[in-house]
Order: C-alpha cells, then structure tokens, then sequence
C-alpha cells in the first residue's frame, strides 16, 4: 500500500467507535492472553488483509511492516509477526467482530432501526427474494449458455428484511426460474 492508501485506510479505521469497540471487547473478554495482539490490532489486519486483497498471513505481516512509519495512524505500532496472526487467528472468537459489525451498522444505518420497528409490529420475520442474472461471455465460459449467442448465471437471493442482509444465496444456470433456485 502506498503512503495515500495508507492514509485512507487510517480514514477508514477511524469511523469505528472506539467505545463501541471498546464495550464490545470488556464483553468478550477477548484481550485476555492476547499474546500481543489486541484485538485492535487484530481488526486492523484483518480489514488491511480484505482492502490490499492480501492472501496470507505473510502478506498481511509484509504489507504492515513496510508501512513501519505510518502504523501510529492506524493505531497499532508494531506489526504482528505471521506465527502471531496465525495463533491469534486460531485462538479469538469472531463474535467480536461479528458484534462490532452490527453495532456499527446500527451507528451508521439509522434507517434500519426503523425497519426493525416496522418489523417488530408485523410480529413474523420477513424475508425478500430476489433474483439477479449474471451475463457472462460464452468465449469464456462455454458452459453458461443463457441464449443461442449469450451467457449467464442467475443469483437468487433471499435476504432478511429486518437486518438488510442476505440468509441464503445461491447461483444456477441462467435459465433457472426466479422462483425455483431459492
């Protein structure tokens, strides 16, 4: 990552709640034997792990160690070695972070408060279906013909109305009935 990416990713990092975070962590008790890394410097690999499409542990510990000058924006300030990452990976919960994920969608997604209101009178969980086709170059993928000179796969979708996320996907062929592959 380069010194503006690194700039953007401490941007990033700094519209998570830090208290939020915080209460979140006391819960879990997950810096407890820690073996270094708090859980602070855990979510930041992770999330520079997805942003610089880093594909192991030796990634992740090459591209926070080459940005040594900058890890003080980020709030962490050494960057953990591959062994540590890989224990702390093994040994942390992800319910932290599946925690802190929802807690910050509940921050920045006021509207889905509403939703859950709304939700909550209906007294039953609802649930959205879509389907979406996917076109695709037949020179490619020969097998996901759609039509005579077209190719396509579908995604169906179901998605739970009252968190905005999906609870089951699934991806057939193109010509698939909306209705038939969820």
């Amino acid at each position: 990552m380069s010194m503006i990416n690194v700039s953007l990713f401490s941007q990033v990092l700094k519209l998570i709640d830090r208290d939020i975070k915080k209460k979140i962590v006391i819960t879990h008790n997950s810096d407890k034997h820690n073996k270094g890394i708090n859980s602070w410097t855990h979510l930041v690999f992770i999330l520079f792990m997805h942003l610089a499409n880093a594909n192991s542990n030796r990634d992740i510990s090459n591209g926070l160690r080459s940005a040594t000058g900058n890890l003080s924006h980020l709030g962490i300030y050494k960057a953990p070695s591959k062994s540590s990452m890989s224990y702390i990976n093994a040994h942390r919960s992800f319910e932290i972070f599946k925690d802190l994920y929802f807690a910050m969608l509940n921050k920045y997604e006021p509207s889905l408060q509403r939703r859950r209101k709304y939700a909550a009178t209906l007294k039953r969980q609802i649930f959205i279906m879509d389907a979406s086709v996917i076109p695709l170059s037949l020179d490619l993928f020969d097998w996901a013909t759609f039509r005579t000179k077209k190719g396509a796969i579908k995604l169906h979708a179901v998605l739970d109305y009252d968190t905005a996320l999906p609870s089951y996907a699934v991806i057939t062929e193109g010509k698939t009935h909306n209705s038939i592959g969820c």
